[in-house]
C-alpha cells in the first residue's frame, strides 16, 4: 500500500481500521443481493469499494497509537517497508496456513454468494476475518518488536 506519511497516521485511527473490518461482510450483502436487485446491486458495491479505496484518509490521526487496531496498521507499515515476507521468529508453517485458509475461503465465498448459501457465506466471511485478525495481532507483535530498537518507529508511538 503506497501511503503519504500523513495517510498512514489517518489510517491508525481506530475507526479506520474497524470499518474496514466491517466493510467485509456489507461487500459479501452487496454482491450477494444480485439476487434480490439484480443490476442495481452494483451501486452498493461500487459505493462498499470506494469506502474502502477513501478509508485510510477518512479519520484523522488517533489521539493515541497505544492500541491494538494503531499499531497494526504501524506493523503493516513496518512490514511493507522492511519488505519483510515472514515475521522474525516465526514459524512459515503457519504463515504458510494462516494464508492458504483466506485464500481457500475467497473462491469459497464467491461460491456460497453465487448459489445464495448463506451458510458458506458467513462461514467463508468469518474465515478471512478471522485470518486478518492473525495477520494484524502479527503486525502488533512486529510493531512492538521494532520499537525497542529503531528510533523512527518509536516516534510513532504517542
Amino acid at each position: 500500500m503506497i501511503l503519504s506519511e500523513q495517510t498512514w497516521m489517518r489510517h491508525a485511527n481506530p475507526w479506520s481500521v474497524w470499518t474496514r473490518y466491517a466493510a467485509l461482510p456489507v461487500l459479501v450483502a452487496a454482491i450477494w443481493s444480485y439476487h434480490a436487485l439484480g443490476w442495481w446491486s452494483l451501486a452498493p458495491v461500487a459505493a462498499t469499494i470506494v469506502f474502502l479505496i477513501i478509508n485510510p484518509r477518512l479519520f484523522s490521526p488517533p489521539r493515541s497509537t497505544r492500541n491494538w487496531s494503531a499499531m497494526a496498521v504501524l506493523g503493516e507499515r513496518v512490514w511493507l517497508r522492511e519488505g519483510r515476507r515472514f515475521l522474525p521468529e516465526q514459524d512459515p508453517l503457519v504463515f504458510y496456513a494462516m494464508s492458504a485458509s483466506s485464500c481457500v475461503s475467497l473462491p469459497a465465498l464467491a461460491w456460497g454468494i453465487f448459489t445464495s448459501d448463506l451458510v458458506v457465506m458467513a462461514v467463508c466471511t468469518t474465515c478471512i476475518l478471522v485470518g486478518k485478525t492473525w495477520f494484524n495481532d502479527r503486525m502488533v507483535w512486529l510493531f512492538s518488536e521494532r520499537v525497542r530498537t529503531n528510533p523512527e518507529y518509536a516516534s510513532w508511538l504517542y
